[in-house]
């Protein structure tokens, strides 16, 4: 009887190993190993997209083209976003999330490498292409690794340090990538991410814990490739129309092709149980305000960190490492903006805290239409924290206050859309930005000229104020069940 006893209890007690293993995520939660790894590629990442806009000019004049054809780079590295973010939950969930994040990483740092290696237009572009294909899995997978390894009361803390070394990245991006380029050569600016990419996937490997992965749902492999191809033509084809680098013919048909595209995916999507983009979603009013008040910002914005540096270089005559040093302050502003938000938004509210993150951010752009080479540094300098941190503000409310309307079970639809159209959208202000630029250049030939740039800035300012306008039309209490302001409950 006893010796049965015994008998049972050892078959009721868990293996130690078992339980050892069981205990291993929680434990490196506690030391918040998890997060800081998966941090890397949010830095690589966000430091990657910063460092290059110094360095614009000189790979200009290394491939033996013009500095605003870049745009085509920047762009490229925003389609591939756009195009494949939609399907790395599927990938994660199909193939575990953890393999895909390492496959991710080499996939970027290989992209990288290949940035560095270009010596033509095209090539450079390919490999930025092939750069934001990485990019498209490392974050979103990142942040659903982390929400299934961490305890929900642990999650809040476990992002803070997940987002804190990505935050880092566009501060030191600039300087770091302005020095490089000055005084070493614009190919290690790329080459960089390679140590920092062999880090990260040798931390993934030993570190991060494996987990049971959900069931994919069925993949809309037909949408996918529509989407592609309609995001691939816009973009594609609003850049060449915008820089005749190419026949213009070539941009007409991307441009035809890709609406094409886009209008039997409006056709498909109604008649597949999982579309790979659910556009019913647009039908909830603060969903669409926030996605068409975004889209107009953007396009507003988004070629701020193109434009910018370029006017200090070929119109005040700095070099990338002065260029570095006065750019990084708008992530400064940034930064200190993610300690403050949640408060801005419990006492102003989210529709007053977007019109005057939408209006001060724009204002940022038409006084960067003021600058000249006259113009104090410290004066530059002060007024991009001040933009940074307001555009930050405006980042912070609309990642939240676009779910404000949308119901738990299409959060991941939500999400997956918003994430989209930022990508897009920043993709056609580059396009638009260094467009104006190049129209304003050919009305008189010869170089870029600062009038060139400040008529540049006011286009994509009145582009950007339109953002405003909408956001003052919301209801006063949109989105205080999520802010807390004026005690309100509702939508």
């Amino acid at each position: 009887m006893a010796a049965a006893a015994r008998c049972r209890r050892r078959r009721l007690r868990p293996p130690r190993k078992a339980a050892a293993r069981q205990a291993r995520p929680h434990r490196l939660m506690n030391t918040r190993i998890v997060p800081l790894i998966l941090a890397v590629a949010l830095f690589m990442e966000n430091m990657d997209s910063t460092v290059i806009a110094t360095s614009l000019a000189e790979i200009a004049r290394d491939i033996g083209t013009e500095p605003v054809a870049l745009k085509l780079a920047l762009t490229a590295y925003l389609v591939a976003l756009a195009i494949f973010i939609p399907i790395s939950s599927w990938m994660a969930d199909r193939f575990g999330a953890k393999n895909v994040f390492r496959v991710a990483m080499v996939v970027f740092v290989i992209g990288s490498v290949c940035c560095a290696l270009s010596n033509s237009l095209l090539t450079f572009v390919l490999s930025r292409f092939l750069q934001g294909m990485g990019g498209a899995m490392m974050t979103p997978v990142a942040r659903l690794v982390l929400v299934r390894v961490t305890p929900r009361n642990q999650l809040v803390d476990a992002m803070a340090w997940l987002s804190i070394p990505g935050l880092v990245g566009p501060i030191v991006g600039p300087p770091i990538g302005g020095f490089i380029t000055t005084y070493a050569s614009w190919h290690w600016i790329f080459l960089i991410n390679v140590p920092i990419g062999l880090l990260g996937l040798i931390a993934v490997s030993i570190f991060l814990p494996d987990w049971h992965r959900n069931a994919p749902r069925r993949m809309d492999f037909a949408g996918f490739v529509l989407c592609g191809t309609a995001f691939a033509g816009w973009v594609f084809g609003i850049s060449v129309v915008t820089l005749p680098a190419l026949p213009i013919s070539f941009g007409i048909g991307a441009l035809l092709g890709g609406t094409i595209a886009a209008l039997i995916y409006l056709w498909h999507f109604r008649r597949t149980e999982y579309p790979l983009l659910d556009l019913r979603l647009f039908r909830l009013p603060i969903f669409r305000a926030t996605m068409i008040g975004g889209t107009f910002f953007r396009l507003g914005t988004g070629a701020m960190p193109f434009l910018f540096p370029l006017m200090l270089q070929l119109a005040f005559g700095l070099n990338a490492f002065q260029t570095g040093t006065i750019t990084f302050a708008s992530a400064v502003g940034a930064f200190a903006a993610k300690f403050a938000a949640e408060k801005v938004l419990q006492i102003v509210g989210f529709r007053n805290a977007m019109i005057v993150a939408t209006a001060g951010t724009i204002a940022g752009v038409i006084g960067m239409g003021l600058y000249s080479p006259q113009t104090p540094v410290w004066l530059m300098m002060t007024l991009l924290v001040l933009t940074g941190f307001v555009q930050s503000i405006f980042w912070t409310a609309t990642n939240a206050f676009v779910f404000a309307d949308v119901d738990d079970k299409d959060a991941g639809q939500a999400n997956v859309i918003s994430q989209v159209g930022v990508q897009l959208s920043l993709a056609f202000g580059v396009a638009l930005g260094g467009g104006a630029l190049e129209l304003f250049r050919l009305s008189h030939g010869g170089e870029s000229t600062l009038l060139d740039f400040h008529l540049s800035f006011y286009v994509i300012a009145a582009i950007g104020i339109i953002s405003t306008v909408i956001f003052a039309r919301l209801p006063k209490n949109a989105g205080a069940n999520l802010s807390g302001h004026g005690g309100g409950g509702g939508h």
